[in-house]
């Protein structure tokens, strides 16, 4: 497993309203940050003329410059460019701006490259290879020393700042910018609202008297370029720090500015004009992940776990990653669950808001409701190997350490933790602070409404899962949800909650079966707003097999076609048997699938396809038939409008 030079972290930027003011000390500790602390420069002292720096990995590569005194970077891919001329720095409380006018002291130069195993993921080994390039600078005005590197991965690029002196420093603002090519379009949303597809310039503006506001997005921000790639800007090892928003420029089509948010996403809690931090300290990765196809672009979402710092649990045997399903607020339906989850394959149950009162004016979460015996639904789940997660509205956690070391008295498996107002550096550190105390009492955490990804799930693997989605609770739309896995998927994982044979579903059954594969979800809520009564003639249920059998941790994982916002085929494989699932849009199409993934031999290939189309998505037959398929196979996988397909390819 690998170890991480620095647990440092880093975000993108932000609009011009935050700052930082540098401590009393100034002496430089460059070892508590990582720089020169593990691998021999291999380059030293600033050339002559204007300094320029670029690492390179398997044609992508990122550019920092100085022009006219200020920092500056740019990204390619193969030739192509991905991110034009953009700005990079910082913005201190006392008006000083670290970027704007500054002198290299010292160019460092590295190649890494090693393998880790995550306790789960996309792939059962994960390649970190990339180059970097470290600068050390001063700024004229101030004679602050700062750092910024940059890393060029096969799979993307990545850069954050060092904050050199020792003490502690108030930052008001990041001023990277991101500037894409000409004609570029965005998929921004905010909260969990749909997606919309806009110039870089176009983003609307949004937000409350108690929000912030403004053209804002969330990350991650995908960005369709109209020289054929498209990349995700993505945020990894945000700790001490506050949330990446990205901004419209006015007069500038293709810029879009970093944002460090001051209000949480849905304005509850204290407003954060600026973030301390103690100093030496990395700022998050701001990251861009990139794709010469939009299927590589899902391939290449590891980027963000790879600059997440390692793990920091030395006994991960009771994390298990697994499918979930939601009981209503009785004994008789936990007990029902159970028994449910023992014979549909699924590995956990889950009360949801209510179990111990109304959810918004119980502050008290350590008494369920007299309709649930709770001691004797745990006890029952244990015996027969199925775990309970509780879910406990954000009121409810005023001592988290108290209450979670109570679930582990009680046998609890995971929390589930609702209304969750992530974006402070305060929300931030609570969030972190949960995990960790999850940790602590062998707790799963799923962290839920609108937060967002930033690798945490490496270091603390306990924290499983996340929302930050517009999931099936709203019941969205098939180019949604063929949107998700370009955008924020990229990310990290989600909580979506796949609803199969739910009336109010915009798509085919077949579609939601396919999210089963299509999404990176360890944590998988299957059969939200069902009862296990509504499956009691599984004759009438053709997809159960597939929920019963498809895992939510991956060995291997290849996305084999994909357009944003139209249609994706992923494969996943699971030990001997891959697990293909395709999802279209409103559009019927039919997709030519090589199976060139699958190893020597034949496989049986059990189909779960749309029938023929019904007056509704949702009344859209599934069919299900078998064939003989090896390496040379094509498959066509033909699906309705708003629908997909669901197959399990197993060695014969």
């Amino acid at each position: 497993m690998r170890t991480s030079e620095d647990g440092a972290t880093s975000e993108d930027g932000a609009l011009s309203r935050r700052g930082m003011l540098k401590g009393a000390a100034v002496t430089v500790g460059t070892a508590a940050v990582g720089l020169g602390a593990t691998a021999p420069a291999l380059a030293a002292d600033a050339p002559a003329g204007a300094p320029r720096a670029t690492a390179r990995m398997g044609g992508t590569s990122i550019t920092m410059s100085v022009v006219d005194g200020a920092l500056r970077w740019s990204a390619t891919r193969n030739g192509k460019t991905v991110i034009d001329t953009s700005a990079l720095g910082l913005r201190l409380a006392d008006g000083t701006v670290l970027g704007s006018d500054v002198t290299l002291l010292r160019d460092d130069f590295r190649t890494t490259r090693t393998t880790w195993s995550p306790v789960y993921g996309r792939n059962a080994t994960v390649t970190d290879h990339y180059q970097e390039q470290r600068w050390t600078l001063q700024d004229t005005a101030s004679g602050i020393r700062f750092g910024v590197r940059i890393r060029a991965y096969r799979t993307g690029v990545a850069l954050r700042y060092i904050l050199l002196e020792e003490g502690t420093t108030t930052i008001a603002d990041e001023l990277t910018t991101f500037v894409f090519p000409d004609d570029t379009t965005v998929y921004s949303a905010r909260d969990e609202d749909a997606y919309l597809p806009v110039a870089p310039d176009a983003i609307p503006s949004t937000g409350t008297p108690s929000t912030d506001q403004g053209p804002l997005t969330d990350l991650p921000l995908t960005a369709a370029l109209s020289n054929g790639y498209i990349a995700c800007v993505c945020e990894s090892a945000r700790l001490d720090f506050p949330r990446l928003m990205l901004s419209s420029v006015p007069g500038q089509p293709g810029t879009l500015s970093a944002f460090l948010m001051e209000h949480t996403a849905r304005g509850s809690g204290p407003v954060e004009t600026t973030a301390t931090v103690t100093t030496p300290f990395a700022t998050p990765w701001r990251a861009v992940v990139i794709g010469a196809t939009h299927a590589e672009l899902v391939d290449n979402a590891e980027l963000v776990l790879n600059l997440a710092p390692p793990i920091a649990l030395t006994d991960t045997s009771w994390i298990k990653p697994g499918k979930v399903f939601r009981c209503e607020l009785s004994t008789a339906a936990g007990l029902a669950g159970v028994d449910f989850a023992v014979a549909r394959g699924v590995e956990y149950i889950e009360y949801d808001a209510g179990w111990y009162g109304p959810e918004f004016t119980t502050t008290d979460a350590t008494k369920p409701i007299a309709a649930i015996d709770l001691p004797s639904v745990i006890s029952y789940a244990t015996g027969k190997g199925i775990g309970v997660f509780l879910y406990v509205n954000r009121i409810a956690l005023t001592d988290a350490d108290a209450l979670f070391g109570l679930y582990k008295s009680w046998g609890v498996a995971g929390i589930k933790l609702g209304f969750i107002n992530e974006g402070t550096q305060s929300m931030t550190n609570q969030i972190t602070g949960w995990a960790r105390t999850a940790a602590k009492y062998e707790l799963l955490i799923d962290m839920h409404d609108d937060v967002r990804p930033f690798g945490y799930e490496r270091a603390y693997p306990n924290y499983i899962s996340l929302e930050g989605v517009r999931g099936n609770e709203q019941f969205p739309t098939a180019t949604h949800n063929v949107t998700l896995p370009f955008s924020r998927n990229i990310g990290g994982p989600i909580d979506y909650t796949i609803c199969y044979g739910q009336s109010r579903n915009k798509t085919t059954n077949a579609h939601q079966m396919a999210m089963a594969a299509v999404y990176y979800q360890p944590l998988n809520f299957l059969f939200w707003y069902d009862r296990p009564s509504k499956y009691a003639n599984p004759a009438g249920w053709p997809g159960l097999p597939w929920f019963n059998a498809v895992p939510t941790t991956w060995d291997e994982s290849r996305t084999l076609a994909g357009s944003i916002g139209e249609y994706v085929a992923v494969a996943r494989r699971g030990g001997s048997a891959w697990y293909l699932g395709a999802m279209t849009n409103e559009t019927a199409r039919t997709l030519s699938i090589p199976l060139s993934f699958l190893g020597s031999g034949s496989y049986t290939a059990t189909v779960y396809a749309d029938g023929t189309p019904g007056s509704s998505p949702f009344r859209t037959p599934v069919v299900v038939g078998t064939r003989t398929v090896t390496s040379e196979t094509t498959l066509d996988v033909g699906m309705a409008p708003a629908g997909g397909q669901a197959i399990i390819l197993k060695p014969s």
